[in-house]
C-alpha cells in the first residue's frame, strides 16, 4: 500500500513538471448518500452526510485530464436507529474525458484510509478493515470561472469488515455530490 503511494506522488510530480502552466489546484465539498451492500444488508438503509477535500487537474490533452484527490469522507450506514459512522481518508484518482465543452465523464481507482468507526459514540474500528479499495464513476461540469460540480458513485470492490469468524462480507457504495473551485 505504501508503495502504491508513492508510486502515485511520483506519477503526479512528473505530470507537474511536464503541464506545470496547465495545472489546475482547487477544493471541493458536499453531500454523502452512503450505504454498504453484500451480506446480511436486507435491512441496511443510506445514512447522508459530507465529504470535503483539495484536488487538482492535470490536462493530458485537449478532451483528457488526470485529477488526483485528497477528501475526506463520512460514510457509513444504519439499521433501525443505530447509525455506524466510517470516516475515511480516500484518494480517488481520475480520468477525465471531456464530451464538451466543460462537461466531463468520469472514471478511476480510489483507495481509502479509515480513520474511525463509530456506533452510537463507541469505537468500532476494530471491527472494520483500515484499507478500502473501490472505483468511482461519475459525472462533472466546469465552468471557466473555476466553479464546478459533480455528480460520482463510488463502488467498494473490498470487504470492509475485519470481525473474526465472521464469514460477512460488505462493501462501501457511496453516491456523492459535490462543488468545488479550482483557483488557478
Amino acid at each position: 500500500m505504501k508503495k502504491f503511494l508513492v508510486l502515485a506522488v511520483f506519477t503526479v510530480l512528473g505530470f507537474v513538471n511536464g503541464n506545470a502552466q496547465e495545472i489546475k489546484f482547487g477544493v471541493k465539498g458536499g453531500l454523502n448518500f452512503a450505504t454498504v451492500s453484500g451480506d446480511n444488508t436486507e435491512n441496511i438503509d443510506y445514512v447522508t452526510s459530507y465529504n470535503f477535500g483539495v484536488l487538482s487537474e492535470i490536462p493530458l490533452s485537449e478532451k483528457f485530464s488526470f485529477q488526483p484527490e485528497i477528501m475526506y469522507s463520512r460514510q457509513g450506514y444504519s439499521f433501525g436507529d443505530d447509525v455506524v459512522a466510517l470516516n475515511y481518508l480516500n484518494v480517488p484518482l481520475v480520468g477525465k474525458y471531456y464530451v464538451t465543452k466543460g462537461f466531463s465523464v468520469e472514471a478511476g481507482p480510489q483507495i481509502g484510509f479509515l480513520l474511525s468507526a463509530k456506533n452510537e459514540k463507541i469505537n468500532v474500528k476494530d471491527s472494520f478493515n483500515t484499507f478500502d479499495f473501490g472505483v468511482n464513476f461519475g459525472l462533472g461540469y466546469k465552468f471557466e470561472n473555476g466553479l464546478n460540480f459533480g455528480l460520482r458513485y463510488n463502488l467498494g470492490l473490498t470487504d470492509i469488515n475485519n470481525l473474526e469468524g465472521s464469514s460477512f462480507k460488505n462493501k462501501n457504495g457511496v453516491f456523492q455530490f459535490s462543488v468545488g473551485y479550482f483557483f488557478f
